[in-house]
């Protein structure tokens, strides 16, 4: 089924009025905003609040680790479920719907009597989220003219950016003076404002006249297809790689990953489209998009544990030294937005991964206990510009010249598997950093307390850092080749020059 993008749009952005079409956009784009904060806020503050929800609940590794992969498994599963969900039902009321739920779970999470239910809730919590992110970039296709397309998408990652520069703050801010629990109370108000503002502002969309099903199967198989993998990595960091557990969700992961991608090959109304994947630049570019996400988060979140464990920091000490990251994208993403029209997409997602794998490769190469505080904060600075480049160029490209009913699938996709770097990303590093640490060592490295430890054992800690990085440079190292290589007659599909 093919869609003539040029039509107008539904939801009534296009009415033919420069000025009434930019003005809806930018309310749009207020709405999606304070989505993007509650999401992105909440994800980097538990990067620097985790030692203290670690050391609160006296969570084992594992528990310590779940805090963190609950919510990004769960939010990876159903992004693909709600991307679908998006196109069948209408972007509005999911979205709506997402921010809602959560709100109410950040006000659960807040209110947690041990690691479980926080576990449990973060879970809730995810469910939300997923709805929200997965809806954001595709409101935002709808509702700006295709000539505002580049600068929308690129104010979408400033304003990601902005809460990520803030979230680190904030977040060490609270943990510090009002205790971690604050951390997710303080998305509350945010959250009912949002939901308030989004009612007023978002415009129905209508139905498409063929209501095609849900594949209910397909999301249950990528279900356990990706937990398998996030369970087999942070449970190897956690326990020993050749536990039943382990060993049990390999096994999982490796048939179940097959399986999903043969069922959407067969089914007639799959979860995912795969002619969405048929260019070579498109799915080069969904690629990129999963390494530059796992590298961008779990940097991040290594750093900021080995400063607390490592250096002795506090949360909100962390919190300042990791704000680099946010503070380049955040100075970076508007400029790449502008720059699309001129230089084209794919060059620009180029350049942008070029320079987080450099930004990675340095860190590997100076992390260490007392590294000077102006090196470690210069590369944080790089990493997020190279990010700040890289995704408005790449959503772009993935976007473009996709049709409207489709959408909300293909930015699902996008979504879908930045969410999976990041998932990846923080169960690989995590088990990492911590697998030459024995048990007692790797709780106390959760903890941000192993700088009290013997020597001995810091030192592999940092090892395991090194480890982790060199990883992550291997990742973006091979995003960058991927991006190379690409034909530049499929580039042309995929959107923008090369």
């Amino acid at each position: 089924m093919t869609t003539d993008v040029s039509a107008p749009r539904p939801g009534g952005a296009a009415t033919g009025d420069d000025a009434t079409d930019a003005r809806y956009a930018w309310r749009v784009f207020s709405v999606t905003t304070l989505g993007v904060i509650l999401t992105a806020v909440n994800n980097s503050t538990l990067d620097v609040a985790l030692p203290a929800v670690s050391r609160h609940f006296d969570a084992t590794p594992s528990q310590a680790s779940w805090i963190l992969l609950s919510y990004m498994l769960v939010t990876t599963v159903l992004i693909l479920a709600f991307g679908r969900l998006a196109d069948l039902v209408g972007r509005r009321l999911l979205y709506i719907a997402g921010l809602a739920v959560f709100t109410v779970a950040s006000f659960g999470c807040g209110f947690a009597p041990n690691a479980d239910a926080l576990i449990a809730l973060r879970a809730l919590q995810a469910v939300g989220a997923a709805s929200v992110i997965t809806n954001t970039t595709a409101l935002l296709v709808d509702a700006f003219p295709p000539r505002m397309l580049g600068l929308g998408l690129g104010m979408n990652v400033t304003a990601i950016s902005a809460s990520q520069v803030a979230g680190p703050l904030v977040g060490g801010a609270l943990v510090t003076w009002l205790g971690w629990r604050s951390v997710f109370l303080f998305n509350v108000p945010t959250g009912l404002i949002g939901v308030g503002w989004g009612l007023i502002v978002l415009r129905r969309m209508p139905r498409p006249p063929h209501r095609e099903r849900f594949d209910v199967l397909s999301s249950v198989v990528s279900l356990f297809a990706l937990g398998g993998v996030v369970v087999a990595l942070s449970e190897g960091g956690a326990r020993e790689w050749t536990n039943p557990i382990v060993l049990a969700a390999g096994a999982v992961a490796v048939v179940g990953l097959p399986l999903f991608g043969w069922m959407q090959r067969v089914r007639r109304e799959p979860l995912i489209d795969l002619s969405l994947l048929l260019t070579r630049a498109r799915a080069a570019t969904y690629f990129c998009s999963l390494a530059a996400n796992a590298a961008r988060f779990a940097v991040v979140l290594v750093v900021s544990l080995f400063l607390q464990a490592a250096d002795g920091l506090n949360a909100f000490e962390a919190g300042l030294r990791v704000m680099p990251t946010a503070l380049g994208m955040m100075l970076a993403s508007p400029l790449s937005g502008r720059l699309i029209a001129r230089y084209g997409a794919p060059r620009l997602a180029r350049l942008g991964l070029a320079v987080c794998a450099l930004a990675v490769l340095l860190l590997a190469l100076t992390l260490a206990p007392s590294a000077p505080v102006l090196v470690v904060c210069g590369e944080l600075l790089l990493l997020g510009v190279g990010s700040g480049m890289f995704l408005p160029a790449n959503t772009a490209s993935i976007m473009s010249g996709v049709p409207v009913q489709r959408r909300g699938v293909a930015n699902g996709i996008r979504s879908m598997l930045q969410n999976t770097g990041t998932v990846v990303g923080t169960a690989m590093s995590l088990a990492l950093a911590t697998t030459l640490l024995g048990p007692r060592e790797k709780q106390a490295a959760y903890a941000g307390t192993l700088g009290r430890l013997d020597g001995g054992n810091l030192w592999l800690f940092v090892d395991g850092c090194r480890m982790a990085l060199y990883a992550l440079f291997a990742v973006c190292l091979v995003a960058v080749v991927f991006a190379t290589f690409r034909q530049p007659s499929d580039a042309q599909d995929a959107g923008g020059a090369t």
